[in-house]
């Protein structure tokens, strides 16, 4: 089995904490619902728990229900009958059927509609099901990992899903800790993904960051996870003339030619800080400005998560509301 970087590195306690809980359920032949963002690595956990299973012989099936159309999920799943419907040229094997023996990740398994799921439902209880347009039984053994970002438990009060399939399915909840819980774990990551992408360039020397960029690659709250780390990292070392990287860009979309009053150093921008066009005598005005592009970029950032704002700004949570109450009339 190999690494793919998500989950693969790290020393902190929240990444230890996970990886020892989710090593232990691995053995035990029950259902295992993963929980986290986007980006934290959760098809990877689903492949460690599989290979560290006594089922790591046999197959490891994928599905991700948010690229299936709801009419398509039952016929994925558990396959169809020659005629069954318009286009039905063949009997074709579901997923369940391909997985025997073995284990059936479903990402994003909150999408899936309620009937499918009465269905999945009645796998798990009894072993059975019926292929689409077929009353012929048959027998699967398949053990089931499903990987969500939703609160199912809330989906359920909703009834957008069952509650019977939650309770079969939840023999073990293991939480996916986010990149920003991960203490210690950015620069393990960084250094990782920026050696292999020099190696990818061609280049001999191995990168090293600059002290502001280790402080910004610390201090952001990374919402897309390794993942976003991943690219940041990556795009700082191929676009980089020399091993030594010093300027580090978040956000890619970030247009050059947009009109700007202020260009500062935070997240969505270049590490290094640019001159203000004001003269002496508006200092206050200056300070106060900077105070406002700081606050506006980090509540954008954070997708309006304060607390999360002021750990990007290096701020206490206090000092963030301080600053946020003073300026609020004013942010966009």
């Amino acid at each position: 089995m190999t690494e793919h970087g998500n989950i693969g590195i790290g020393e902190s306690e929240a990444y230890l904490d996970f990886q020892s809980r989710l090593s232990r359920v691995a053995k035990i032949e029950r259902p295992v619902i993963i929980v986290g963002e986007r980006g934290t690595g959760k098809e990877i956990s689903a492949r460690r728990i599989h290979y560290l299973s006594d089922r790591w012989k046999g197959p490891l099936v994928t599905v991700n229900c948010a690229a299936l159309p709801s009419s398509l999920i039952e016929s994925e799943l558990f396959g169809y009958e020659k005629g069954a419907f318009t286009g039905a040229v063949q009997t074709w094997k579901g997923r369940f059927e391909e997985a025997e023996g073995g284990t059936l990740f479903l990402d994003e398994i909150g999408l899936i509609p309620l009937e499918v799921q009465e269905k999945i439902l009645r796998v798990v209880e009894y072993g059975t099901f019926e292929r689409v347009g077929s009353s012929v039984t048959h027998e699967v053994d398949v053990r089931i990992v499903g990987a969500t970002n939703a609160d199912l438990p809330e989906l359920c009060r909703k009834g957008l899903f069952k509650e019977d399939l939650l309770d079969r399915l939840s023999f073990e909840v293991l939480f996916l800790p986010p990149l920003r819980r991960r203490k210690g774990d950015v620069m393990l990551l960084a250094d990782f993904f920026a050696s292999k992408m020099a190696f990818e360039c061609g280049h001999d020397e191995k990168p090293v960051f600059t002290d502001e960029v280790v402080r910004l690659l610390e201090s952001y709250p990374w919402p897309g996870n390794v993942r976003e780390l991943k690219n940041v990292v990556e795009r700082a070392v191929y676009q980089s003339d020399s091993n030594v990287i010093s300027e580090i860009n978040f956000n890619p979309f970030e247009n050059p030619y947009e009109d700007k009053t202020i260009d500062t150093s935070s997240s969505l921008g270049s590490a290094r800080l640019k001159e203000f066009e004001y003269d002496l005598k508006d200092y206050d005005k200056a300070h106060e400005n900077l105070d406002i592009s700081y606050l506006s970029r980090a509540l954008a950032l954070s997708g309006g998560n304060q607390r999360m704002a002021a750990l990007s700004m290096n701020l206490t949570y206090d000092q963030f509301r301080g600053l946020y109450r003073k300026y609020k009339d004013r942010l966009k």
